[in-house]
């Protein structure tokens, strides 16, 4: 089960990403194109455009760190104390299971609140600004499943955690 979760999360990610890095990198070389070849036309929405992709690439860009085990850890004093590899790498799993519960939480409320603000959309585009906060929930569940998944095969022994790929 957890490699089928696995998969399907890996899909959601690379896609989406990838979608995104796209949409930004095209509309910004538009831009700049347009810009620089005619005086009086540009896309007055890219700069939005370019910088909702990098809030949203930021955020699963979380989710894609858990996978690659690249999140920030405690990696030199197991070297040194190596009976302290596993309950580092319990802490460390710990710290990103309350981070994603709470931005499970909060995101979930902050989402909740922008659902109900009729107002609140993007500057030039005018997207309702709760499409992109509901990043920060789906983001959160995510982390939650993947770090699940991450101290399962830490202790299976499945991947030794204080190492690099």
């Amino acid at each position: 089960m957890f490699k089928k979760v696995d998969r399907i999360f890996l899909f959601i990610e690379e896609w989406s990403l990838f979608t995104a890095v796209c949409l930004a990198l095209l509309t910004a070389m538009a831009n700049v194109i347009l810009r620089k070849t005619t005086n009086d036309f540009n896309l007055y929405w890219s700069d939005e455009v370019v910088r909702k992709v990098i809030y949203f690439s930021t955020y699963i860009g979380c989710v894609a760190a858990i996978r690659g085990h690249q999140l920030i850890r405690i990696t030199a004093l197991p070297q040194v104390i190596p009976a302290l590899k596993k309950p580092l790498a319990l802490f460390s799993h710990l710290s990103v299971l309350l981070f994603a519960g709470l931005m499970i939480f909060l995101g979930s409320k902050m989402t909740l609140m922008m659902y109900e603000d009729e107002y609140a959309k993007t500057a030039t585009l005018q997207i309702p600004e709760y499409y992109f906060y509901a990043v920060l929930p789906i983001m959160g569940f995510m982390m939650f499943i993947r770090t699940i998944i991450a101290m399962r095969e830490s202790w299976i022994g499945k991947r030794d955690m204080t190492t690099e790929k």
